[in-house]
């Protein structure tokens, strides 16, 4: 049986200006859909591995279905979002125009933020790094919409464009590829279909 990967986001997040984007939460909306999912894993329910960002939001999505499969978290700390400690919280508005930069213009820092080219090399490294080796079911990666991006265009050979993103609403969004080929069988579904699927 040929196994499938899975690359899901973390929902929407309470947002706090005055904490470290890194330690923010979900809000009451993302906990909600995280335990809806974890009610009712339908799709999921093959996945023997889950392996999360140690980001704060990731941790808090991933735990639960982790929990709800019966399976051991596995914690990566390099599958972390894109490194904007350089500018700190940016209001959405200002922070949009800066996102927009760094995916058109990958090879550049953007205000100091971590270049989309290395953040990419980074999180296709590590899911390498994971899928090493035969796997006994499907894997599911639980992690963030930028360098969520940045790995569908690498596995989807296209060059990076923020147009590839997973839209507006706030995250919780999923793309498939199977194990063997590594190409994504879809574009970006609400955590929703995951549920609605089985």
């Amino acid at each position: 049986m040929s196994a499938f990967v899975r690359y899901l986001t973390h929902p929407q997040v309470h947002i706090d200006p005055l904490k470290d984007v890194q330690r923010w939460s979900l809000n009451s909306v993302g906990s909600a859909r995280v335990s809806a999912l974890a009610a009712r894993l339908g799709v999921l329910s093959q996945t023997h591995r889950v392996i999360s960002s140690d980001e704060a939001k990731a941790l808090e999505t991933a735990e639960p279905l982790a929990l709800a499969l019966g399976v051991k978290l596995e914690v990566r700390a390099q599958m972390h979002e894109n490194d904007r400690s350089a500018t700190g919280f940016l209001p959405p508005e200002e922070f949009e125009k800066v996102a927009d930069k760094f995916f058109a213009e990958p090879s550049r820092s953007v205000c100091g933020w971590e270049k989309a080219e290395t953040a990419q090399r980074r999180i296709l490294a590590e899911v390498d790094a994971c899928l090493e080796g035969p796997q006994d079911g499907d894997v599911l990666f639980v992690g963030h919409g930028g360098v969520g991006t940045l790995l569908f265009c690498a596995l989807a050979g296209l060059d990076i464009n923020r147009r590839f993103d997973q839209g507006p609403g706030g995250g919780g969004c999923w793309f498939e590829f199977s194990l063997v080929g590594r190409k994504p069988l879809q574009g970006w579904q609400p955590m929703e279909a995951l549920i609605i699927g089985s």
